[in-house]
C-alpha cells in the first residue's frame, strides 16, 4: 500500500494526466504544427527525415510562442532526462530527443513515458521519496525525490495547458 505522500503524488500525476487525455483525444493533425503568431518556435523536419526543435539558450524576449508540436517535443525532453536520472541512466542531452514527425507518434512517446513515470512513481517508498534529488537540483542537499515527482506535475499541468490553450485557439480561428 502506498504511503500518504506517495499516493497524494500520484493522485495529483494522475489528475493532470486526465486533463491531458482531454486534449490528447480532440487534436487533430492540423493543430500540431499550427503557427498562432509570426514570433513562434516549431519543429522543422531535416534533409535525414528527423525533426528538430527551434531553441535558443539565451533567455529571449519576447519569448516565442510554441507550437504543439514544440510543447510535445519539450515534454518528452524533459520527462526523459528526468526518467533517466530517476531511473540511473545517463541522461540523455536535449539534441538527441527530435519529434517523431506526427501528432499521433507523439502522442504515443508521451503514453509511454507516462506509463514509464507511473511504474516509478508506483515502485517508490518513502525512503525513496526521502532520498536526495538527482535532477533538476542535483547537488542541493535540501531537494529530495518527492520535490522531483512535485515538479514533474508542475511542469506537465503548464505544459497541458499550454496544449490546450493552443488547441482551443485554433479551433475558434478556424
Amino acid at each position: 500500500m502506498p504511503s500518504s505522500r506517495q499516493g497524494l503524488l500520484r493522485w495529483q500525476f494522475d489528475l493532470t494526466w486526465s486533463l491531458f487525455e482531454l486534449h490528447l483525444d480532440q487534436l487533430v493533425p492540423d493543430d500540431f504544427l499550427w503557427e498562432p503568431t509570426g514570433l513562434c518556435w516549431t519543429v522543422h523536419e531535416r534533409a535525414d527525415g528527423l525533426w528538430i526543435p527551434d531553441w535558443d539558450e539565451a533567455e529571449l524576449d519576447p519569448i516565442p510562442v510554441p507550437t504543439i508540436a514544440w510543447v510535445m517535443w519539450h515534454i518528452e525532453w524533459w520527462w526523459t532526462v528526468t526518467l533517466d536520472h530517476m531511473q540511473g541512466r545517463t541522461p540523455r542531452d536535449r539534441t538527441e530527443i527530435t519529434w517523431p514527425g506526427s501528432g499521433e507518434a507523439s502522442i504515443a512517446r508521451l503514453r509511454d513515458l507516462h506509463d514509464e513515470w507511473v511504474a516509478v512513481l508506483d515502485a517508490m517508498t518513502d525512503d525513496d521519496l526521502d532520498s536526495p534529488a538527482p535532477f533538476p537540483w542535483q547537488g542541493d542537499p535540501d531537494k529530495t525525490v518527492a520535490h522531483t515527482v512535485a515538479w514533474v506535475d508542475v511542469e506537465l499541468t503548464k505544459n497541458v495547458a499550454e496544449i490546450g490553450q493552443l488547441r482551443l485557439l485554433r479551433h475558434a480561428r478556424t
